[in-house]
């Protein structure tokens, strides 16, 4: 049955990742949550339990995966075994074609604290900045043991999870250096000198009922 072009949506983040998984092996969505927990894909790909069978019912509806053969004795609807359609990975490729894969930059709800913590309480920006360093450092050790254990099942360092989580290890390291520059300096922190506001095009003139936040 052809698909209406009202059920043609974009693809989403936990579509494509189903789609790659699919497209590897076989498998019913008991066991892609499975799969998705082993390679700890929610650490890099926002995708819940519940999204993995919400997108195996879409997938299926649009024809881009269908329904195969399983050897296994299992019965149930959660129990279909999926595998990717040739349309299914057209599909997939096509959308890995996009340009906006590139062209983004994250929003680190970090950054949106930093930029907003001097509004904080006295003691609370040091504080914060602690727990930071703690959390980095605990993920820092978490990223080597995941690599060590990819490189054991995969065999070389050429695959896409070895560099995936290695640029995770150089970003742990990166911001780590950087929050230890931050914790020797910040006791010299001091609003901006030179502070600039838009206009205010409705009157002409400068708003001053705006906060007056730092230059970022």
């Amino acid at each position: 049955m052809p698909v209406s072009k009202r059920e043609r949506p974009g693809l989403t983040t936990p579509d494509l990742v189903l789609l790659s998984l699919l497209a590897e092996r076989q498998m019913h969505g008991y066991q892609a949550n499975l799969e998705l927990e082993r390679r700890e894909v929610r650490h890099w790909a926002a995708i819940s339990k519940p999204q993995v069978y919400y997108s195996l019912e879409k997938l299926a509806r649009l024809g881009l995966i269908h329904e195969a053969e399983s050897d296994e004795a299992i019965t149930g609807p959660e129990r279909k075994v999926y595998a990717t359609t040739l349309r299914g990975r057209s599909a997939l490729a096509d959308t890995l074609e996009r340009d906006t894969w590139t062209t983004q930059r994250e929003r680190p709800p970090f950054l949106t604290w930093m930029a907003l913590s001097w509004q904080a309480r006295p003691g609370v920006f040091a504080r914060q900045l602690r727990r930071r360093a703690t959390f980095l450092r605990q993920e820092l050790a978490r990223e080597k043991a995941t690599l060590k254990s990819i490189l054991q099942e995969v065999g070389h360092e050429f695959h896409e999870a070895v560099w995936m989580v290695r640029l995770t290890i150089a970003q742990c390291r990166a911001e780590l250096l950087w929050l230890r520059r931050i914790q020797q300096t910040y006791g010299r922190r001091a609003p901006a000198c030179n502070p600039k506001y838009a206009d205010d095009q409705t009157t002409g003139r400068t708003s001053h009922r705006r906060l007056k936040y730092p230059s970022l």
